[in-house]
């Protein structure tokens, strides 16, 4: 069993996405429901209703399109599909989309040498930081030592809000003084894990995506100074996205995805919005699996994703 494992069991983890997907399911029922009323089987008119109902859920076009194209194969395979069989259709195909990482169910896998080395990115007011804490706390509960790397000196709150971070959860920073050298900050924190023989470190960078090609550049200059020290730094890139921003939050991954080698996704806000659909579109579009959501403000409200949770509680009325 993973070290999130330990943590969480299965049905505990699973109440927390069906409270957090509680605003989509809502959402999505309401539109289903009204999509299929009255109707015996699924023709066309219900598949440009349930076209419709996708992508107002945020699920975006393209992946819409492709559900719709994978429905209307099997009703011509089949010659005649009820309406009542929609449901598990649906189930079907959008767990086929989501993609699912080897491991992902237990969190992460440590290497032989460590420290475990995660790098995150994400824009500002995501939720990054409350993120990097909220993980932070994770992996200190399962008996892990931790780090956190600031990283993020260009702009001055990142790295008050990762201090009260490791303030609340009792573990070290490493800081410099705003504007400087973000990767000259992260080689310093992996030394200073590896010096302390810490399990895991977590680098926190800058936020901005007004200049791409400086981000891109940052990014990979911060990539390189650590494998100075850690030759497979980072294990993961983890790019954190607002999940109440819908499509817009796909944009954002399309961007970082360009800027830097994203690994895994993670969703926060989800508790808060009906717009849980876009961890389908992103995952599908981009081919990245959703390994966390954040299901609330508090602390311990952080999930490992589970792919089977997360389609279950999105059609179970």
């Amino acid at each position: 069993m993973g070290l999130f494992g330990k943590l969480f069991s299965r049905e505990e983890n699973r109440e927390e996405i069906e409270q957090g997907l509680e605003k989509t399911r809502q959402s999505v029922f309401a539109k289903l429901s009204k999509a299929v009323a009255g109707k015996s089987k699924v023709d066309a008119e219900v598949l440009d209703d349930l076209e419709e109902v996708l992508i107002s859920s945020d699920v975006g076009i393209d992946t819409t399109l492709k559900i719709i194209e994978a429905i209307e194969e099997r009703v011509a395979r089949d010659k005649y599909l009820g309406t009542s069989e929609l449901n598990q259709i649906l189930r079907e195909e959008i767990a086929g989309l989501l993609k699912s990482k080897e491991g992902a169910d237990s969190g992460f896998s440590l290497p032989e040498k460590r420290p475990y080395v995660l790098m995150v990115v994400g824009v500002n007011g995501v939720g990054k930081t409350t993120t990097i804490g909220k993980l932070a706390n994770q992996f200190k509960k399962a008996g892990l030592s931790v780090v956190l790397g600031a990283a993020d000196t260009f702009r001055a709150a990142a790295v008050d809000q990762l201090e009260i971070w490791s303030e609340r959860v009792d573990v070290p920073i490493v800081k410099q003084a705003m504007g400087s050298d973000p990767a000259s900050v992260a080689f310093d924190a992996v030394q200073s894990a590896i010096s302390r023989n810490a399990d895991v470190v977590i680098i926190d960078t800058a936020g901005r995506l007004h200049n791409k090609v400086n981000l891109m550049n940052e990014l990979s200059k911060i990539k390189r100074v650590m494998q100075k020290l850690v030759p497979d730094a980072p294990h993961e890139v983890l790019l954190v996205l607002d999940a109440s921003t819908g499509q817009n939050a796909l944009e954002q991954a399309k961007q970082f995805s360009k800027a830097t080698q994203i690994t895994a996704l993670a969703l926060t806000k989800l508790d808060g919005t009906a717009k849980g659909g876009v961890a389908i579109g992103i995952s599908d579009q981009l081919q990245i699996p959703v390994k966390y959501i954040g299901v609330g403000e508090g602390i311990d409200d952080l999930r490992v994703f589970d792919k089977e949770a997360f389609v279950n509680s999105l059609f179970e009325n």
